[in-house]
């Protein structure tokens, strides 16, 4: 039975203050109303009994009304005001920092000195994870937004000290005082010890041999004992392949995410913004790696599961960024089968919604003149991470910003990797008209000699090949061909036909036929 409490009763006075707004405004952070008192004594009473479900509902619905009546200008009360109603419980206050830091950057924008606080704040939680005996059981959600934020705050960072033109001398000095705040090493550091101390690679291991429980539970631990380094450790992996595709690494950022099988249901598809997180950069980072066949096949996925289940996340704090992501992925999945047309991957709802968005755009960006360039442009730059230069600024005047070198250089590697693909779209249209073609007729055709089209053929080849996770060669090629005494022989993937889809659509309009008949009232 859910517990309701009444988070609503803040003091009429505390509510007008709040409403003159910003960060600067009447706040006084020792004051707590007495909504506050209560919603932090319940939520520290239920960490102490481990009672999942109701942190859970507090996390989400209660910490948001509270945020949303109390403090949508403001930040909350002082960790130091609200310690004497949780016995100064060192742990919880860390909780309590981190969720105060979390609302600071979602409604306010953050000091140079918030921003570092918050790092410090990071650091000291995490190191009781790795270091001391947590007997507690958190949410999944509370346990990724933990990660996700961390990564987020991380970015965020990297890049506002970029931009130095604007920065004060008192900027400046906090910066070089605190050099190793959000430094890229610790980062990766806290990740990768999260992973390591967890275990939660030999955990994954042993539960494919039917040796641990970790997915079937949901990572939660129904014996007494904890879940948050476990998960945390789980959750990182994710958030490593966050932080190498931001920098450039896609390599690494997939060797991190291999221990999840991501064709499978997992603890990662249990909250939803780690499931769209997770795919999201796992298609980016195929995508820059020419892997289009992998890209396609989980985009297709994600979006196929969007489009079924975005009505239940409406009331989600998440919603907006769900539906952003969506829309990125679309375009992220016009950019694919524009260099890899493979659309017998894609379903057919998917494949409608992709026409009615980017229908018009993926057949200019077939032509390979300046338009297509700059509509491969326009789509990479919506669609992209926020790419970040981790390394420390030139104190040296005069001062630079940079926040825009990470993201031009990707751009740049992108659209190089585009205008090769320019000669292939030429020899893909002759390709699929011919079953087999000799040598000198097509070298006719594109108007080039033969030695320059074996050139071309063998460029086509490269590119329509990568090499996977594995380091096996996978083809991404829909059309493929071989060579046998100045013949080309094409062979073409033939799809494989599936009814399933026209028959439910099908059945899904007889449905709607039938209800509309019966709400017709005959005379």
């Amino acid at each position: 039975m859910t517990t309701t409490y009444d988070f609503e009763d803040a003091p009429a006075n505390y509510d007008d203050v709040q409403r003159q707004g910003g960060q600067d405004a009447v706040y006084d952070p020792n004051f707590v109303p007495d909504s506050v008192k209560s919603f932090v004594v319940h939520m520290y009473r239920h960490i102490r009994e481990k009672n999942v479900y109701e942190i859970h509902q507090m996390c989400e619905t209660s910490f948001q009304t509270l945020s949303e009546r109390l403090f949508k200008d403001t930040p909350w009360p002082s960790v130091e005001a609200i310690a004497p109603y949780v016995d100064n419980d060192h742990v919880f206050c860390l909780l309590y920092r981190e969720m105060w830091f979390r609302h600071l950057y979602a409604r306010l924008s953050p000091t140079l000195k918030q921003r570092i606080d918050s790092y410090d704040n990071y650091c000291s939680l995490f190191q009781v994870v790795l270091h001391g005996v947590v007997n507690m059981q958190l949410p999944n959600q509370w346990l990724w937004d933990m990660v996700d934020e961390f990564v987020y705050q991380f970015q965020s960072f990297c890049q506002y000290r970029a931009k130095m033109k604007n920065k004060t001398e008192q900027e400046i000095a906090l910066l070089k005082q605190n050099d190793k705040a959000w430094n890229v090493y610790g980062v990766l550091n806290f990740l990768q010890a999260l992973v390591e101390k967890s275990t939660i690679i030999q955990i994954l291991e042993q539960e494919k041999e039917g040796l641990e429980q970790f997915t079937a539970t949901d990572g939660y631990d129904y014996s007494g004992g904890s879940n948050v380094l476990k998960v945390l450790g789980y959750f990182s992996m994710v958030g490593l392949l966050r932080v190498h595709c931001l920098l450039g690494d896609y390599h690494t950022g997939l060797k991190w995410l291999q221990p999840i099988d991501i064709t499978q249901q997992g603890v990662y598809t249990s909250v939803i913004g780690c499931h769209i997180a997770t795919i999201y950069h796992y298609g980016f980072a195929n995508l820059m790696l020419r892997r289009y066949v992998d890209a396609v096949r989980e985009f297709n996925k994600i979006l196929l599961y969007i489009y079924k289940t975005k009505q239940y996340h409406q009331k989600s704090p998440q919603y907006e960024q769900l539906l952003k992501k969506n829309e990125q992925m679309y375009a992220l999945l016009a950019v694919c089968l524009s260099l890899c047309p493979q659309t017998k991957l894609v379903d057919e709802s998917v494949n409608s919604q992709l026409r009615e968005k980017y229908g018009e755009k993926m057949m200019r960006m077939q032509r390979y003149d300046d338009e297509a360039f700059g509509i491969y442009d326009e789509l990479f730059s919506y669609a992209c991470p926020k790419f970040i230069t981790p390394s420390a600024p030139s104190f040296e005047e005069p001062l630079v910003n940079y926040n825009q070198d990470a993201y031009r250089l990707q751009l740049k590697m992108f659209l190089y990797e585009v205008k090769q693909q320019q000669l292939l779209s030429g020899v893909r249209t002759f390709l699929k008209v011919y079953s087999s073609i000799s040598l000198a007729k097509l070298a006719n055709y594109m108007e080039v000699d033969e030695p320059t089209l074996r050139t071309i053929l063998l460029t086509y080849k490269h590119k329509t090949h990568s090499v996977g996770s594995d380091g096996k060669i996978i083809s991404n090629a829909d059309i493929d061909f071989y060579i046998n005494n100045d013949m080309i022989y094409v062979v073409e993937s033939k799809p494989a036909k599936r009814y399933g889809d026209f028959f439910l659509r099908q059945i899904a309009k007889l449905e709607g036929v039938i209800n509309d008949m019966d709400r017709i009232k005959l005379e």
